[in-house]
């Protein structure tokens, strides 16, 4: 399943194997929320600038089209023409942060469904049945993503609550993974390390988690309102309790200085919406820091978003063109920086992968930070 090839520090440089094809790792995740990256980018596209896994939402694809339309459209991967890894969260996050009206049981929440407000219930049968019909590659169980501010109690029933959701998510899963009908019965289950910024809470939840011998362990309920030094702290604090041999996911995480710092303590997957929405608003990435194509500094500025970068949009498009298109509401606008900002992050991964390979990892994280905090 996981092989470690090379530890640099607590870098980790490992390939995932899948039964839609091998993931190497470090690996930055790219986000279709509702099976499609927002900015008009296909599948080929995803194809063209080094896509590994794509992931998907498994709230969103519940509501629309519903799963059980995907399923009778032969699962996700068939529907959207993508044959290689996809990873669906379990719903979790959406619940607790779009629904305003929820209430949460033992059993799992009730709450309105954000596009017609017909009422849903999702507990971790559910979730997984969702993810079953969506036939993913990965799975994400069925937590509770307390607020990050929220008190310790509040924080300490919910992670117990969590626990008691993931036995039940496993079992459920390991139900569905045995039925007939069920498209992909390698579908695997990760499990999330929930506990806010509360250290020990943290460290307890990673102990019991990894009992379950699960395929993979993601950390979540991060990179929503704590400041970046908490983050890393927790990060620091709870990946010696996670299992080496396994893939650690940081959930949602984030601007590359995040993935660089969290790749030195050990994480090898993530996700985040920022390259795609970002770029949606003409923010581009660059080895120089962030530019906003939208500045006046650009209109006749004729060289690509980056010198040297290999993307769809740098190989043949200025600035000047660019932020022509954005000025003009042009749709082509949006989807030449979508398709910077995701190459950017999955070349990034690709030169993380390559200097921990090399045991210079540390000095590479130096170099890609120095040059993007010092700018044009």
């Amino acid at each position: 399943m996981y092989k470690l090839i090379k530890k640099d520090g607590d870098a980790k440089r490992g390939e995932f194997h899948t039964v839609h094809g091998v993931i190497q790792t470090p690996v930055f995740m790219n986000v279709g929320t509702a099976a499609a990256i927002k900015g008009a980018v296909s599948t080929e596209d995803l194809e063209g600038i080094g896509t590994q896994v794509e992931l998907s939402n498994t709230y969103h694809l519940h509501v629309r089209p519903g799963d059980q339309v995907v399923k009778k459209m032969g699962g996700l991967h068939k529907f959207m023409s993508w044959n290689k890894p996809i990873l669906t969260d379990s719903g979790g996050f959406q619940v607790f942060s779009l629904a305003g009206l929820r209430k949460i049981k033992e059993e799992g929440v009730c709450f309105n469904s954000h596009i017609d407000g017909r009422k849903i219930f999702m507990g971790p049968e559910e979730s997984m049945q969702i993810q079953s019909n969506l036939a993913s590659t990965i799975a994400m169980a069925f937590d509770e993503c307390p607020p990050s501010l929220a008190d310790r109690k509040y924080v300490q029933n919910s992670v117990d609550r969590t626990v008691r959701w993931l036995k039940r998510c496993k079992t459920e899963m390991d139900r569905l993974n045995s039925l007939e009908d069920t498209i992909n019965k390698n579908q695997l289950l990760f499990g999330i390390n929930q506990g806010a910024i509360f250290e020990d809470i943290r460290i307890e939840h990673a102990k019991q988690i990894t009992e379950l011998d699960l395929p993979g362990y993601a950390i979540g309920g991060l990179a929503v309102g704590e400041s970046h030094e908490e983050m890393y702290r927790i990060i620091e604090a709870v990946v010696p309790y996670l299992p080496v041999e396994k893939p650690t996911y940081l959930m949602g995480v984030g601007t590359p200085a995040n993935i660089l710092e969290a790749v030195d303590r050990g994480v090898d997957f993530f996700d985040c919406v920022y390259p795609s929405r970002n770029g949606r608003h003409g923010h581009v990435y660059t080895n120089h820091g962030k530019l906003n194509l939208f500045n006046a500094k650009y209109e006749l500025d004729d060289r690509p978003i980056e010198e040297g970068c290999q993307c769809p949009a740098c190989r043949r498009y200025s600035r000047s063109y660019i932020r022509h298109l954005l000025k003009a509401k042009e749709m082509l606008g949006m989807r030449l920086c979508v398709l910077h900002n995701l190459y950017f992050y999955n070349h990034m991964m690709e030169e993380i992968r390559e200097a921990i390979e090399q045991g210079r990892y540390k000095e590479y994280k130096r170099q890609k930070l120095d040059g993007m905090e010092a700018g044009e």
